[in-house]
């Protein structure tokens, strides 16, 4: 049966589950508003189409992930699509919408599962919590084979505290009781990838590693790690930072990954930000392998996800 994977949105994880789609001979597709996003899914071997989409780009759709943001007026591809998602709905098989897990607000450093109350505290939580709810609303009309995906910080190749190590943009930012969860980008492939194997429509999953901590000590790993001078601690109230990175800062919480272990089965790659940078670190050849420090996770499985 040819299974068809259909992109709205086309970026950093959008891209690594369309990696491994298109290895298992899956077809591809995506769309961008620009002519150079266009460029970009051309040039990674997919179909490329303008959004809004064309009626062709549904044609033989089986599958759909939606990374797109939801703008000020709300989900662009609900707006969009909705009704023709409707209508194709007994087809589709999966649908994955990312969101993030900005839609819980801030814990005080507690711990969320995907059973607690959605409480977002800044506007950008906001609109991805309107977004879930209108995604979930079509599943309820329709059956279309909605699933939820509640991203935590994401790092991967090219974007991690290495690079900005490297680069002299690292911050070591102290806020009191501050903790964020993460996820390297590979891993949320493997998620993706492991519920369209096992829908479960309406359900949500929160996509998280198992080591929540405050952001600083991830600095100071990577830094220590490359043999760089650790970057100076700097008060959060001191720190200057933009309007949107001062935000994430407004949530602090620790995020349960136990429901896509437990019902997708699945076994992460990177289950800290220590065997994710090590791995990451030495894709990029900046430290040799016999080199890592101790209690780095090296092993095969790590350095080729």
């Amino acid at each position: 049966m040819n299974r068809h994977l259909l992109c709205f949105g086309f970026g950093f994880s959008a891209q690594a589950l369309a990696r491994r789609m298109a290895a298992r001979g899956w077809q591809v597709s995506a769309t961008s508003r620009s002519k150079d996003g266009r460029a970009a899914i051309s040039a990674a071997g997919a179909k490329a189409y303008e959004f809004p989409a064309p009626l062709e780009a549904f044609a033989d759709v089986t599958h759909i992930v939606v990374s797109a943001p939801p703008s000020d007026i709300g989900d662009p591809v609900l707006m969009a699509h909705g009704e023709m998602l409707c209508r194709i709905a007994p087809r589709i098989e999966w649908l994955g919408y990312l969101s993030t897990t900005g839609v819980y607000g801030d814990k005080d450093g507690a711990w969320v599962d995907e059973e607690s109350p959605l409480l977002p505290d800044t506007e950008r939580g906001r609109k991805r919590l309107a977004a879930e709810q209108g995604w979930l609303k079509l599943h309820e009309a329709c059956g279309l084979a909605v699933h939820i995906f509640r991203l935590a910080g994401i790092y991967g190749p090219g974007r991690n505290q290495l690079v900005s190590v490297l680069d002299g943009t690292a911050k070591r930012i102290i806020k009191a009781g501050q903790v964020f969860s993460r996820i390297h980008v590979e891993d949320i492939a493997g998620v993706l990838e492991a519920s369209l194997e096992k829908p479960s429509p309406g359900r949500s999953y929160n996509v998280c590693d198992d080591a929540p901590c405050p952001p600083q000590d991830v600095v100071s790993f990577a830094a220590e790690f490359l043999g760089a001078p650790v970057p100076p601690a700097i008060a959060f109230e001191e720190a200057a930072l933009s309007p949107m990175a001062r935000s994430f800062y407004s949530d602090s919480k620790r995020v349960s990954n136990r429901r896509i272990k437990s019902e997708l089965g699945y076994r992460l790659l990177y289950p800290d930000y220590r065997a994710g940078l090590t791995s990451l670190a030495m894709q990029a050849r900046l430290l040799p392998q016999q080199e890592a420090p101790s209690g780095a996770v090296t092993t095969d499985d790590d350095l080729h996800p």
